[in-house]
């Protein structure tokens, strides 16, 4: 069984740092919502949403570093060593794709240039290379590090950022300073990115195939998350995206705060020391979940001021729908990490399920601003009770 009184202290460091860095990115989606006007905004929201899937790499790579350094610390060392080899070419190698997707996403998401897209990949190489030294912390324990690691995400996209918007305020400045934020939790991870003189004798592929196979389900995941941002700023006009994309910052609200569960009982589910540990997990994510939508629903007005003000008073009345679908998300989120500490991949297949559900169902029918919320949260419900009940086994 884990140690209670540490496993308090790692959730309460962990905790704090992704409150923090949550409330910052939060701060900065509500300064942008106020500098930007919808049309603007709903174009960041876009471009964030490619960044949130281009992210899963960073993703992958925390996950496998920190499920290889739990259940085999002896060789952390040599794990490490591995770790840093791969970080710089996962780097390189999806912000390059990006990049070269860039011809393909400015058309689809109505943008004004390639070059606010390339920016988008320029930002993932040091966000995969947070994700490897995040993933040493986590797999190593060092909770304050790994706190700071997140706080230093957050508050370098909102220095960088707001920065950015008050020199000049369009989508294309924010990816600019947020390109540059991307660097400072780089800065905080660096005491742990060393290999301490150890060569790298574990060999690369089974670690690199793990990490392809965590991003994979993780990539499965966002774009089933992120979908909806982009389905919006395709298929409505730039009024009713920019009104979706105010929306969306109470569902990324709702869908990150609990995520610190999923951090610090990785390590735990990765190594089977507690049977109850997913329901417990489960059963705090679904309590916050619950809370948000309560207090969304019974403090409309307040909900408007934290999603940018009177110009998305449209929406006031549906906030807590979004509420709602990101608390869903969360259980979902939850689940996909459960599967990953079990190096169990048929999750994944189910994730995909979900997004080409929703695909389908937002271009099948007129579904309209609420429908498409609605849509999001039935089929992220759908897919969190077949996960639930998926047979657990390991590799």
């Amino acid at each position: 069984m884990p140690d209670v009184p540490s496993t308090v202290r790692a959730s309460t460091w962990v905790a704090a740092g992704m409150l923090v860095m949550n409330v910052v990115l939060y701060g900065f989606m509500v300064v942008a919502a106020r500098l930007l006007v919808p049309a603007e905004f709903g174009a960041l929201t876009a471009l964030l949403g490619i960044l949130l899937i281009g992210n899963v790499l960073s993703l992958g790579l925390q996950a496998a570093t920190a499920r290889r350094l739990s259940v085999d610390p002896e060789h952390a060392d040599e794990i490490i060593a591995v770790v840093l080899r791969v970080m710089l070419l996962a780097g390189c190698t999806v912000g390059g794709l990006v990049a070269v997707a860039s011809v393909v996403l400015t058309p689809a998401l109505k943008l004004d240039s390639i070059w606010t897209v390339v920016l988008c990949g320029l930002t993932l190489v040091p966000l995969t290379v947070m994700g490897a030294g995040a993933g040493i912390a986590q797999g190593t324990g060092r909770w304050r590090l790994l706190s700071a690691i997140y706080v230093a995400n957050g508050t370098g996209r909102l220095l960088g950022g707001v920065v950015a918007l008050l020199i000049d305020a369009s989508a294309t400045s924010a990816m600019v300073g947020i390109a540059i934020g991307a660097c400072a939790p780089v800065v905080a991870a660096l005491p742990v990115m060393r290999s301490h003189g150890a060569r790298p004798s574990v060999s690369r592929r089974p670690f690199v195939t793990e990490a392809f196979h965590g991003t994979h389900a993780l990539l499965a995941y966002f774009v089933l998350s992120s979908l909806d941002a982009l389905i919006a700023r395709n298929q409505f006009d730039e009024h009713t995206s920019g009104l979706y994309a105010a929306g969306l910052i109470l569902t990324k609200a709702a869908l990150f705060t609990p995520q610190f569960v999923s951090v610090v009982v990785f390590p735990d589910l990765a190594r089977a020391t507690s049977q109850n540990a997913r329901a417990r997990a489960a059963g705090a994510v679904l309590a916050i979940g619950a809370a948000a939508v309560t207090l969304t629903f019974a403090l409309q007005p307040v909900a408007l001021v934290l999603v940018g003000g009177h110009q998305y008073q449209e929406i006031q009345g549906r906030l807590w729908l979004f509420a709602l679908s990101g608390s869903v998300l969360a259980i979902v989120h939850l689940l996909v990490f459960d599967a990953l500490a079990r190096h169990s991949h048929g999750v994944t297949v189910l994730l995909w399920a979900g997004a080409a559900t929703l695909v389908a169902l937002a271009y099948g029918f007129d579904l309209g601003l609420t429908g498409l919320v609605v849509a999001v949260a039935a089929v992220s419900a759908v897919v969190a009770g077949v996960a639930w009940v998926l047979p657990a086994h390991r590799r």
